[in-house]
């Protein structure tokens, strides 16, 4: 096992015309200044799912669509996770958790992290997230970021954060990379 920690980085949108490939770079952008975890882009639109279609509940890990399989090798390979999220009728994006809902396992004993967008910063969708990720065995760290439609974005569309969400980064990655660390010995 590599000592250097890997995030995955998991956009949560693949609506046409979705704001969330900026925000995802931003988050990206400054994830590659890190050197204590490698980051990498988990764009749902690179793998695309069925709605749930498994008969066994993931619990039991016996996964039988070689989609879910394909899933699961994917997710299985990281310490943590930066989830990225609109916020859609005070929730997550139903494509997140979809995604989130194929599998068990795969992401007991790790780290996550909540990034998320919306008219109110999409906080709710941050607290729904925080609810599942419980329920999955998902540490999740304390900071978040959020980001509004009103004041982080030109014209509702164009992602022009203000300079404030630079620390709340750095916080973020901090924790998460602290947690993962301290989960990955945890799984052994």
């Amino acid at each position: 096992m590599s000592n250097t920690l890997k995030i995955g980085v998991i956009l949560g949108s693949t609506r046409p015309g979705r704001n969330g490939k900026a925000v995802a770079d931003w988050v990206m952008a400054r994830a590659k200044e890190r050197t204590e975890a490698d980051y990498e882009l988990i764009d749902l639109a690179d793998h695309p799912l069925p709605h749930l279609d498994e008969a066994v509940p993931a619990s039991r890990g016996a996964y039988a669509g070689e989609h879910t399989k394909a899933w699961a090798a994917v997710i299985d390979r990281f310490d943590g996770y930066v989830f990225i999220t609109p916020e859609y009728n005070h929730s997550i994006s139903g494509v997140l958790k979809n995604a989130i809902d194929y599998l068990y396992g795969e992401w007991n004993n790790k780290a996550a992290a909540f990034v998320a967008y919306g008219g109110l910063g999409g906080a709710r969708a941050i607290e729904h997230l925080r609810g599942i990720a419980s329920e999955l065995q998902l540490a999740h760290v304390r900071q978040q970021l959020s980001f509004s439609l009103l004041t982080d974005f030109e014209n509702y569309s164009v992602f022009a954060p203000a300079a404030h969400h630079d620390a709340a980064a750095e916080a973020l990655f901090d924790q998460l990379e602290s947690w993962a660390g301290a989960l990955r010995t945890v799984r052994g």
